[in-house]
């Protein structure tokens, strides 16, 4: 087989913020990785998990083989060809890959790369004399905000994370920031986003600030209209959907440590969105979180939080109808203008 090098410029790394290649591999990073000393230590731990990210080009191999490092719990990653799943490759520490019933001719060939754990690829090989090509990606570029219930570590491989379901059925160029435990509404992250190329943005805020007391009442609303806010100065017409916590078992009534409840929380999160849309920003919208997981399926929430694989499905078919069809779509505005899609 011969070797690809991954600096190649024809290899896209899509749903990388920033990339880096060094003795210990190539990474694809969900944050710029510049300003890791900046960024929460947490935070930044998952950042370091590809969960979206994939190496994406145009090639005739027939096998991709490659040389990887991943944490012991690491995902799977997924080979793709021409949007159809060919395997499911599981990855565990010093570990190597090899899928070699790849479709015959020229195919998009993509590699999803694990939604948890850190993870580093050290080399990439086709089968000898293979073509290789850049992709020209024309599709809208969809960055989605969220916790553990975004980054879907129970989701059975990477391509079947609810954000990756919504993208590959709505053809959507996918950014995922699911930070596990770490979505506290970060200004750096409203920064980044900010910066980022983005069609349509999503934001569901609320259950790790929720877990972990981070932000009360007092401060909750205010911070997340300006969080809104930054984003807004680099996307003044993208539709932007703020998205309350799905349905929260015993959270849904019982007073965290700073006075909020999930129910409480969800009329900030559409006090946020009333209040912004009054001041003439009438591409932010709300969505409430149980009508893309609501009660009646709290049985797919194993550990009454997280969905476990069959829940994001769930999720992933109520967020297409809920957010993609009357948000995503290119459509006029209130105010008559045709958005950009």
């Amino acid at each position: 087989m011969q070797s690809i090098a991954l600096t190649d410029p024809r290899l896209a790394w899509d749903g990388a913020v920033g990339v880096t290649h060094g003795a210990d591999g190539s990474r694809g990073w969900r944050m710029p990785p510049g300003e890791r000393d900046v960024w929460h230590p947490e935070l930044v731990i998952r950042a370091a998990m590809p969960a979206g990210v994939r190496v994406r080009f145009i090639t005739d191999a027939s096998a991709v083989a490659g040389t990887v490092e991943a944490d012991q719990e690491s995902s799977p990653i997924d080979i793709v060809a021409d949007g159809h799943l060919i395997a499911s490759l599981p990855v565990s520490g010093s570990a190597s890959f090899l899928c070699d019933n790849l479709p015959t001719g020229t195919k998009l060939l993509e590699i999803w790369l694990p939604q948890f754990g850190p993870f580093a690829i050290k080399g990439l090989k086709l089968s000898e004399g293979a073509m290789v090509s850049a992709v020209n990606d024309g599709r809208p570029r969809w960055v989605t905000y969220g916790s553990s219930i975004t980054q879907c570590r129970a989701a059975p491989s990477p391509t079947q994370t609810w954000p990756a379901i919504v993208a590959r059925h709505a053809d959507l160029n996918l950014t995922c920031l699911g930070y596990g435990g770490q979505c506290h509404l970060d200004i750096g992250v409203a920064r980044m986003i900010r910066s980022l190329p983005a069609s349509y943005i999503s934001i569901c805020a609320g259950i790790n600030i929720y877990g972990a007391a981070s932000l009360g009442p007092r401060a909750f609303r205010t911070t997340l209209t300006g969080f809104v806010q930054i984003v807004r100065e680099g996307h003044p017409v993208t539709p932007i959907v703020l998205v309350s916590p799905i349905w929260g078992v015993q959270r849904e009534t019982e007073v965290n440590a700073v006075g909020f409840t999930l129910a409480s929380m969800r009329d900030e999160v559409q006090a946020v969105v009333e209040l912004l849309r009054s001041r003439g920003d009438r591409q932010t919208h709300y969505v409430d979180g149980q009508t893309l997981f609501g009660e009646s399926s709290a049985h797919l929430l194993p550990d009454d939080l997280h969905p476990n694989g069959e829940g994001y499905r769930v999720l992933a078919a109520n967020f297409l109808t809920q957010v993609v069809d009357p948000y995503f779509r290119p459509a006029r505005a209130d105010d008559g203008r045709v958005l950009p899609s």
